[in-house]
């Protein structure tokens, strides 16, 4: 670690050319500037890119585990001064434990307290600001003091005292993730120590360098190649196949993509551009003629035979590309493309091609019922996933897709009752299907199968499928409600088993189950009910339907409330067709809302919550529950109902994370405070 720090310049206020203290634990950047007399306490961390002068005000202050992060800057001006801690006068004064974040300004005369937070490009000057405030992103706070623990929202102006008295005091969740920050920067105050530390590192290089050693020969016919000069490509894996496309497939593929109103495209490269990723552009016509296409793609072929070729698609809208195929090797003869289109879509051989809907007018799919059910079928018969996307008409316009629900199953009926569902669920909106190779972890096909200005369709299929459906959530709970739903479990050969909880486990979601419901038919299965309801009159009582062949629940239906309230709502059902349910109270997420949690736990995803009052709501400010770690659905559901019973005045929120690729694949409101 060579820091940079100067003595402070000669000059008619500061002759005694003082030269910065800093503490042997703390860590200063060498793209740092730390000029004349500032002091820097234990385990500071200041990042780079800062600028800390005290050659005109001083001195400087930054006290013990204390991170001044990038693009910082920290001046004063030659008159006015602050009381530190220590009762010395000081043109800038920042205390302990203390977040100065990215580009942040500090200009003195300035006092800034202990376990505070100066969020992103907000100033702090002639001020004072006591211990444990937080001052939100692009905030100004001049003139005025703050007195302790008070929040400032994001790009307020404080510039007055009356302003500075009426602030709110600063929430738990926002104490929690100040000192968050705080314990980040000390891990990255270590981490870059050691890094400057051979003795530290290098055991560290010698485990990654171990870990790093392939464990057997790699031929280069099954390497994974990533290009390098390519941007705005949605791939992570481009697997290099061996046998490409039979030549009637790659001209019934080129028209496919130009009847989704798609771009064709083609690069080549030889040997060393290959392994190396550097690919080279063919000369394509962006044209929507077929022949035209087929014929460019066929001239590229034979232009370079010897090198590698391959043939991919682009969303013009996205400006992304949707899939790569190679199509010659240098060991290939230049293949002749047969410019036929073929009687049907499936060929016979290892195809890579579909046959898609026609196209409307605009490029976009518009497909009946009987063709979405046969392309689906397809994909299902070469081994491919199907996934969905749905966008409103200002994100298609964009296209900024968004994914729905994952569909993991691979029979046929499930997959067109899950896409059913789907479509169902996003009623006036674009929706289109998606094709994946879950081995070359690639898109294989994307047809739009509903347009927003369409009526919702439902996707027919030969062989038929029952699928339970219970009564809507907010039935006013008769009898018949609950006979329906008993009659269709039945029917459908599931069991139905009884939960009771009183208060206080009720608001834990502790259940305890009753002995199973042992009768087959609708009467007996009503009766054994009617007695447990009357056994347990002054608890709760749910109905659950299990499926005993895949051994899990199938729906959950509140059917009792102490008192004699009888009430039935559905709390988890495989789909739920209705868009706009909302939740409604601790123990009775939406069925829609529990649908999700489910769907976004089967994709490996990790569910989070976050909170906000109405002035946090209004300036999208919201504050994270506490984490949920667990992947089961009964835990989860559990913690965000804790969550919704701590903070049932607030707004709400279920998040749905990525843990790979640590970013946010929902957001959708769960809970509103009452009017």
């Amino acid at each position: 670690m060579v820091v940079r720090s100067f003595a402070a310049p000669p000059t008619p206020w500061s002759r005694n050319l003082a030269e910065p203290q800093i503490d042997p634990s703390a860590y200063v950047h060498s793209f740092s500037n730390l000029i004349g007399d500032v002091y820097i306490g234990a385990n500071v961390l200041i990042a780079p890119g800062t600028s800390i002068r005290a050659d005109e005000g001083n001195p400087f202050h930054i006290g013990n585990s204390t991170n001044v992060q990038d693009g910082v800057v920290i001046h004063g001006l030659e008159k006015g001064r602050v009381i530190g801690d220590d009762d010395r006068e000081y043109s800038v004064w920042i205390g302990d434990r203390t977040s100065i974040t990215h580009m942040a300004l500090i200009h003195g005369p300035a006092y800034v307290g202990n376990n505070c937070f100066i969020g992103f490009r907000s100033t702090i000057f002639n001020a004072r600001v006591g211990d444990g405030c937080v001052i939100s992103l692009h905030a100004l706070v001049q003139d005025v003091e703050i007195p302790a623990g008070k929040y400032v929202a994001a790009g307020a102006v404080i510039t007055t005292q009356q302003q500075a008295d009426s602030l709110p005091n600063v929430q738990e969740s926002e104490q929690n993730f100040a000192s968050h920050v705080v314990g980040v920067n000390e891990s990255l105050r270590k981490g870059y120590r050691c890094a400057d530390d051979i003795a530290c590192i290098t055991p560290i290089r010698q485990q990654q360098d171990d870990s790093s050693q392939p464990s057997g020969k790699i031929t280069a016919d099954f390497i994974n190649i990533q290009p390098f000069n390519q941007t705005n490509q949605n791939l992570t894996d481009i697997q290099v196949q061996r046998n490409e496309p039979m030549n009637g497939d790659l001209a019934q593929q080129i028209r496919q993509l130009l009847a989704q109103g798609y771009h064709v495209a083609a690069e080549y490269a030889d040997e060393r551009r290959f392994r190396t990723g550097s690919w080279q552009s063919c000369a394509i016509p962006h044209t929507s003629e077929a022949s035209t296409v087929i014929s460019a793609v066929q001239a590229a072929l034979v232009e370079n035979e010897g090198e590698y070729v391959r043939l991919f698609g682009v969303d013009p809208k996205a400006k992304r590309r949707l899939t790569e195929t190679i199509i010659q090797r240098p060991s290939d003869k230049p293949a002749v493309i047969s410019n036929s289109a073929p009687s049907n879509g499936v060929s016979n051989g290892s195809s890579h091609s579909y046959n898609a809907p026609k196209s409307s007018s605009n490029g976009a799919a518009n497909p009946s019922n009987g063709d979405v059910y046969g392309q689906v079928r397809q994909l299902l018969a070469q081994g491919y996933r199907i996934s969905t996307e749905y966008a409103d008409a200002r994100r298609f316009r964009s296209a900024s897709w968004q994914t729905g629900p994952a569909i993991d199953a691979s029979n046929e009926s499930t997959v067109i009752v899950a896409l059913n569902s789907i479509l169902a669920e996003h009623a006036g909106e674009y929706v289109r299907l998606v094709g994946v190779d879950p081995k070359a972890k690639r898109r294989v096909v994307e047809t739009i199968i509903q347009r927003a200005d369409s009526q919702a369709i439902s996707i027919g299929q030969s062989n038929g499928s029952s699928s339970y459906s219970a009564p809507r959530a907010g039935s006013n709970g008769n009898s018949g409600d609950v006979a329906t739903t008993v009659r269709q479990l039945l029917a459908q050969g599931h069991k139905i088993s009884v939960e009771h909880a009183d208060e206080r486990h009720f608001r834990t979601t502790s259940w305890q189950t009753l002995p199973a419901i042992a009768s087959t038919s609708e009467s007996g299965a009503i009766a054994a009910l009617t007695n447990y309801i009357a056994e347990y009159s002054d608890e709760y009582i749910r109905l659950v339907g299990v499926d005993p062949k895949v051994k899990r629940r199938v729906v959950e239906l509140l059917v009792h409330r102490p008192g004699g309230q009888a009430i039935v709502t559905r709390t988890a059902v495989k789909v739920n067709n209705s868009s706009n349910s909302s939740y409604g109270g601790v123990g009775n997420l939406s069925a829609d809302m529990l649908s999700r949690i489910r769907q976004l736990l089967s994709q490996g995803y990790r569910i989070g919550t976050e909170h906000a009052d109405e002035r946090h709501f209004r300036t999208s400010s919201w504050h994270s529950c506490s984490p949920i770690a667990a992947s089961n659905e009964s835990e989860v559901v559990r913690a965000l109902e804790a969550c919704l019973a701590e903070h049932g005045d607030e707004y709400v929120r279920l998040l749905g994370i990525d843990p790979k690729a640590k970013r946010r694949v929902f957001e959708g409101i769960i809970h509103r405070p009452a009017k």
